[in-house]
């Protein structure tokens, strides 16, 4: 599929039959890891309290979770809340927080696709909703040039994803298929060997020969590149019009009936983040640097977020057609039974937001039980 020019804008019940280690893109299936709190916002809550005294917002110390780091960071979520405070949780993998949204402990989140689908299932539909997009991109093929040099060169080789089921190991798995190749959703072995291995230590492994390559999210692609690999496959090249979600903004819906107006607010603190992203790229990657050492007490060098930050596209846009087409990968793989999306979308609230701003809706698209009006 033709690579594009990125504009700059903002029940059948689901079948696990996985079980996989944490890490920070998670899957379908994947084991939860422990979460940590996150710093409070850095602006003071000043004004009129809303419905609600607090809001808990959970969210990943990863680029792809751009438009959380800059947004929590500048204060922008937080000046839309007025007087009610902003509390934010830190999570390590989808799982942990899609729990923390089940059980009450956190109000909204940034989640990626699978443990959006996931957590909408074991809910089976009751508790869940998408409301916004959020990133789009920031997954690339990356391979030992001296081992790999075409696509046709992986047949044979050892290809790193993050955990067995997770969004970029289904969406390798599809790629291994479309080429004709056979390999066993889940041991990872056939014609291509396919190694599930926490992002964290992906680097080390490639350092150490025991990988010849990996199918990764950013900034993880960028440290691959740092020790000497070389972009195969950017993911955006096989997705019409190049944009595919990788972060979506979630909230319970107990607490999006009882504080419809707090949803809003952080869904204006997050449109105006997304154009403050997109408006200023280098003043937004230093700040989402800024909150990466904030939370873990390293920030990413130079090099690594410099060639990692392009390559994700902030936006409002839920790509719900892109999130459908992620499921039926899944499905393809064997990996989970035919899932009922139907109502998964909730985009009024966002579309109310879009259009105080002079900004164009967004739909979900057929098949999600359209709820964008």
């Amino acid at each position: 599929m033709p690579s594009p020019r990125r504009p700059r804008r903002t029940a059948a019940p689901l079948c696990l039959l996985l079980l996989a280690c944490a890490a920070t893109a998670c899957g379908y299936g994947s084991k939860a890891a422990e979460s940590a709190p996150g710093p409070q916002a850095p602006v003071a809550a000043v004004g009129e309290e809303l419905s609600a005294d607090s809001v808990r917002l959970g969210y990943f110390p990863n680029l792809t979770h751009a438009t959380a780091l800059v947004g929590v960071r500048e204060g922008l979520i937080q000046k839309e809340l007025g007087g009610t405070t902003l509390k934010t949780v830190t999570f390590n993998a989808g799982p942990a927080e899609i729990e923390a949204l089940n059980a009450g402990s956190v109000d909204i989140g940034f989640i990626g696709p699978s443990p959006a689908v996931n957590g909408y299932a074991k809910s089976k539909g009751e508790n869940l909703r998408i409301i916004s997009g959020s990133a789009s991109g920031g997954v690339k093929l990356v391979v030992n040039p001296a081992r790999i040099t075409t696509p046709d060169d992986v047949k044979g080789r050892r290809i790193a994803t993050p955990q067995l089921g997770n969004t970029q190991d289904v969406a390798f798995l599809h790629w291994i298929s479309a080429r004709g190749w056979k390999v066993d959703a889940t041991s990872g072995k056939g014609d291509v060997s396919v190694v599930r291995t926490d992002n964290t230590i992906t680097p080390d492994a490639y350092r150490s020969g025991s990988v010849d390559g990996a199918w990764v999210p950013e900034p993880t692609a960028s440290k691959l590149v740092a020790e000497g690999a070389r972009v195969l496959l950017d993911e955006r090249d096989l997705w019409p019009g190049g944009t595919f979600v990788i972060t979506n903004v979630i909230v319970s819906q107990k607490f999006l009936k009882a504080h419809p107006d707090v949803v809003e607010a952080v869904l204006r603190g997050t449109v105006k983040t997304n154009e403050w992203i997109n408006a200023d790229p280098d003043r937004a990657k230093a700040s989402a640097n800024a909150a990466l050492k904030s939370l873990s007490g390293k920030e990413l060098e130079a090099g690594v977020i410099d060639r990692a930050w392009p390559g994700i596209l902030v936006t409002d846009d839920p790509l719900a057609a892109t999130l459908r087409a992620q499921a039926g990968h899944a499905v393809a793989a064997g990996l989970l039974e035919e899932p009922d999306l139907t109502g998964i979308y909730d985009l009024g609230p966002l579309n109310k937001v879009l259009g105080s701003l002079h900004k164009p809706a967004v739909t979900p698209g057929a098949g999600t039980d359209d709820q964008g009006r």
